[in-house]
C-alpha cells in the first residue's frame, strides 16, 4: 500500500515540542462513553475535525472504534468505513496532524494512506502482530497506551502490586518492542491509559507521580478529558465534568506530559497556554 502521509519530519516535530500540544477526539462511533462527542455522519466528522483545527488542536484524533469500559470490538471493515472517509476528508482541506485511534493494523495501514501520520494504539502494538511493521514501514509515530486487560474487561477489580511501577515497566518493555519492530525511537510516544484497567485512585496515583514517566525519554501523552475518574470525584455526569478536566489537564501537564487528549479543544489549548508556563516557572516545584 502506498502512504500518502505526508509523514511528520523529525525537525517539524522536534520544532512543536517548544510547547504542550493539543490532541482533538473525532469519535465516528454511536456508543463513546461522552455521547456528545459521537459523529457518525461523515460530513459532521470532518466538520468536527475542523472546527477543532480552528480552535487551536495540534493534532485532530479519528476513532471508529468504542474502548469505554465494558465495549467490545467490531469488524475491521466496518471501523475502517467510519474512519478513513472522514480521515481522507480531513487531510483534504486541512494540514492539521492526523492521528488513527486503533488496534487494527489493517485500519491503521488504511488511515495511514489516506493521510493520517501517528497511530495512537490503545493496545500498544500487543493485540495485532502486524501493527509494528505497518508502523515501522509507513514512518509514522505511534502512541504506546498501558491498558490492564481489553475493554470489555478492563473495570473488572483492576490490580497492581505498584501502579505507577507497572505502568512504567509496561511503557519500558512495549518501547523495547517497537524498537525490535523497526520503529525509530524518536517516533514513540507514551500514555499511562488513565481510566484503562484503574480505580480512582489508581489514576490519581499515576497522575501524582507523571514524572516518573519522564525517565523513558519519550513523550508523555494524558487522555483525562471528561473521564469517570473525574465524575467519582465530582459526582457528576459526563457532560458536566469540563471543569473536572481543565484541573485535571493542568495538573498532568505540570506534572510533565507534553501533549493533551480533550474532547473540547478550545478550552484545552487556553488550559496547556497557561499550565505550560507555570510549569517553564518552576511553580508546579512549590
Amino acid at each position: 500500500m502506498v502512504y500518502c502521509g505526508p509523514m511528520i519530519e523529525l525537525t517539524a516535530w522536534e520544532a512543536r515540542r517548544d510547547r504542550i500540544l493539543v490532541m482533538g477526539i473525532v469519535n465516528t462511533t454511536p456508543d463513546s462513553f461522552y455521547e456528545a462527542s459521537r459523529v457518525v455522519r461523515r460530513r459532521a466528522a470532518i466538520a468536527r475535525a475542523l472546527r477543532m483545527v480552528d480552535d487551536g488542536a495540534d493534532i485532530v484524533d479519528v476513532g471508529g472504534e468504542s474502548t469505554r469500559p465494558g465495549s467490545a470490538s467490531i469488524p475491521v471493515q466496518e471501523e475502517m468505513d467510519r474512519v478513513l472517509p472522514v480521515v481522507e476528508g480531513v487531510r483534504k482541506r486541512s494540514d492539521v496532524i492526523l492521528s488513527i485511534d486503533t488496534t487494527k493494523a489493517a485500519v491503521a495501514e488504511g488511515a495511514l494512506a489516506a493521510g493520517a501520520q501517528i497511530v495512537n494504539d490503545v493496545g500498544a502494538m500487543r493485540y495485532d502482530d502486524q501493527m509494528g511493521d505497518v508502523v515501522a514501514r509507513s514512518g509514522a509515530f505511534v502512541v504506546l497506551m498501558h491498558m490492564l486487560g481489553r475493554p470489555k474487561t478492563m473495570q473488572q477489580d483492576p490490580t497492581y502490586a505498584d501502579v505507577v511501577e507497572d505502568v512504567h515497566a509496561f511503557l519500558a518493555e512495549r518501547i523495547r518492542a517497537a524498537l525490535d519492530a523497526g520503529i525509530d525511537e524518536r517516533r514513540i510516544l507514551v500514555d499511562p491509559g488513565i481510566g484503562f484497567g484503574k480505580t480512582v485512585d489508581h489514576n490519581l496515583a499515576l497522575l501524582r507521580n507523571l514524572y516518573r514517566l519522564n525517565d523513558l525519554g519519550r513523550p508523555v501523552l494524558v487522555g483525562l478529558s471528561r473521564k469517570s475518574f473525574l465524575g467519582a470525584i465530582l459526582d457528576l455526569p459526563a457532560d458536566e465534568r469540563i471543569e473536572g478536566t481543565i484541573a485535571a489537564d493542568a495538573i498532568a501537564i505540570v506534572r510533565g506530559a507534553s501533549i493533551i487528549r480533550v474532547h473540547d479543544v478550545k478550552e484545552g489549548r487556553r488550559t496547556a497556554d497557561v499550565a505550560e508556563r507555570l510549569r517553564r516557572h518552576g511553580v508546579a516545584n512549590h
